[in-house]
């Protein structure tokens, strides 16, 4: 194997190569920048990259832990000491992270090497990645349409064979949505299934950090690496973290499958409604059990997160003042001026705009008839899955309800925007595992636009999504689809 083809391997291939010492962890370095210079300046995915700094890790790294000299890029929503953490806005960009946060002092454990930050929304608010300040990321199918987002830069890099995996951050599907968009697998954990410390808070009670790969293989072992309770983190569970790996291979033979019928409805494209219904019968002809099951409140999902992320969005981004760090409006008057400039010079439209609504939803004489009740609301979401998940082992959905749409064409409104995100958001809202993997393609303008199924599990249940996931994944060939600008690399 040559240099040039190194990128193009999944994290489970280039361990072997490792191990067996064909390949040294700075020759896959190397080979990593060389593919990311030659086709990066088209799609836009990474905002930085410090390859000395990457190089000396992998002269130092061990090939023998489960993660050795394995380079994974990072969404510039979490810290990494010594490397910027943008948060894909001008009010944090000249900030430096002073720590490492958790999941990447565990993956440095693993053996693994943080490389580069991804572009994202700006503070992970989007679907789209246009909303980041710092750039554009294009999709490696079609560079005219969006990789998706919030976490489109990590999503991008590993479908452009640019990383041979990513970490993301998922609110209501920005790990799932631009895994479905891009061609690849995305997994959100369960809520506390990994330590938030040191990932930038969006959502509190929504935000969760996860894996894009090329395989449901290499998603299991990063999970492996950065799942467990952390002290530093309250939310983070302290249950057991069993070898996700140890789960697949096995078949589909006595698994119940349940398809909610509110997830099929008009307003999907027909290119996803035939993939997700070949998906389907692929997965019966594997041994599942199909049944179909109700989540009655499925459609009052985007309203109770749309309510509850701006609030959560509206007190967490209240630390950027312009007094402590990040951005600083210059000559203010008085300290509202600086606190009111900085925000309004710092911060972009979508982030003001859900700043604004989540201030209005807490407001006095408002807060009852949005906020509290949002939440009611919620805990019936909570209910609809739970008496779905007493019938069947998992659900299946489609990831998105389109493609990859064009770059520009939702931007001007936010509700089509929002939109994206309705099979994905029900899932952070009720705390459950999902995972998005390739089950197609739509032709569209003479490209071949990728297409995600989606199956959720209950919390803590990530390791039978991935056996599910993986079963389908191995009986099908549209994970090994590459884009025409990583082939042509």
């Amino acid at each position: 194997m040559t240099e040039k083809d190194l990128p193009a391997l999944t994290i489970a291939d280039l361990q072997l190569l490792l191990r067996r010492r064909e390949v040294s962890a700075r020759e896959v370095i190397d080979a990593l920048q060389a593919r990311i210079e030659a086709i990066d300046p088209a799609i836009g995915a990474y905002l930085w990259l410090d390859v000395e700094a990457a190089a000396r890790e992998a002269e130092n790294s061990n090939v023998d832990l489960p993660l050795g000299g394995v380079p994974l890029a990072i969404k510039d929503i979490i810290n990494v000491m010594g490397q910027p953490c943008t948060c894909g806005s001008k009010i944090l960009q000249s900030y430096r992270a002073t720590y490492d946060a958790t999941v990447i002092r565990k993956l440095r454990a693993a053996g693994a090497i943080p490389f580069g930050k991804t572009n994202l929304d700006e503070f992970a608010m989007g679907s789209s990645t246009e909303n980041s300040a710092m750039k554009m990321t294009r999709n490696p199918w079609d560079l005219s349409r969006v990789p998706g987002g919030s976490s489109g830069g990590s999503a991008a890099a590993v479908a452009a064979n640019a990383a041979f995996g990513a970490l993301g951050s998922d609110t209501g599907g920005s790990i799932r949505q631009p895994a479905a968009l891009s061609g690849i697998v995305g997994l959100k954990p369960s809520y506390g299934r990994v330590s938030r410390f040191g990932l930038v808070a969006f959502a509190s009670s929504l935000d969760q950090i996860g894996p894009l790969t090329k395989t449901v293989r290499d998603a299991a072992l990063i999970m492996n690496a950065i799942a467990g309770h952390d002290a530093q983190d309250t939310t983070a569970l302290n249950e057991p973290v069993p070898d996700y790996t140890a789960s697949l291979g096995h078949d589909l033979g006595g698994v119940r499958l349940g398809l909610p019928k509110e997830y099929l409805t008009e307003g999907i494209d027909s290119h996803i409604k035939a993939a997700i219904d070949a998906a389907v019968n692929q997965m019966s002809s594997l041994g599942a059990e199909i049944v179909e099951v109700s989540l009655p409140t499925t459609e009052y999902a985007i309203a109770v997160y749309y309510i509850v992320a701006t609030a959560e969005a509206s007190a967490n981004l209240a630390r950027f003042d312009g007094v402590r760090y990040g951005y600083r409006a210059e000559n203010p008057r008085d300290i509202l001026d600086l606190y009111g400039r900085t925000r309004e010079e710092g911060f972009g439209a979508e982030v003001k705009r859900r700043i604004i609504l989540g201030t209005y939803v807490l407001s006095s004489g408002y807060y009852d008839a949005y906020y509290l009740r949002a939440q009611k609301v919620r805990g019936l979401i909570r209910e609809d899955f739970a008496r779905a998940f007493e019938k069947v082992d998992a659900l299946i959905s489609p990831t998105s309800p389109v493609p990859a749409f064009k770059l520009g064409e939702r931007v001007a409104d936010p509700l089509q925007m929002y939109l994206a995100d309705i099979f994905t958001i029900a899932a952070n809202l009720a705390g459950n595992c999902g995972i998005s993997v390739p089950c197609g393609f739509a032709e569209v303008d003479g490209h071949r636009l990728p297409i995600g199924l989606q199956l959720l599990g209950k919390a803590l249940d990530e390791g039978r999504i991935l056996q599910i996931a993986h079963a389908y994944e191995q009986s099908t060939d549209w994970h090994k689809a590459c884009p025409p600008i990583a082939a042509a690399a």
